[in-house]
């Protein structure tokens, strides 16, 4: 008889009745993850997980650029962002500079605490009245 993770499962579940806007964050967090990852694969001089680390959080910078919906304005800039973003952690990678992950960690914060409010807020339009407090 097999046994479930019952972590993994919650997980699962997790992601799976999500919403959009709380998939996004979920995605924010996981950069936020993999970046303190590689971070610590400097220190450890693991040059083996620093660019695994990266890569995942590439691959997820990458999945919130498509999701973007380019018919809104700002959508040009956040790609802009993005990108910028995406070539600096090829550099990190490459020069193995930490520097350059905590500039992009700072970034994804930015966004991801933005992210968050504007979630929080839009709940408090749709369920707490019109937001007024």
């Amino acid at each position: 008889m097999a046994t479930t993770n019952p972590y993994q499962s919650y997980q699962q579940n997790s992601v799976n009745t999500a919403s959009p806007g709380d998939l996004t964050l979920m995605l924010y967090n996981g950069c936020l993850k993999f970046l303190h990852l590689a971070k610590k694969a400097i220190d450890a001089k693991d040059i083996s997980a620093r660019n695994t680390n990266i890569q995942k959080t590439q691959n997820i910078i990458k999945e919130l650029m498509v999701t973007l919906n380019m018919d809104i304005a700002i959508s040009k800039n956040l790609m802009a962002l993005y990108d910028y973003m995406n070539r600096q952690l090829i550099k990190a990678n490459i020069d193995n500079d930490k520097s350059i992950i905590e500039e992009v960690e700072s970034l994804i914060t930015e966004f991801r605490d933005t992210w968050k409010e504007a979630i929080q807020l839009n709940r408090q339009q749709q369920y707490g009245g019109g937001g007024q407090i």
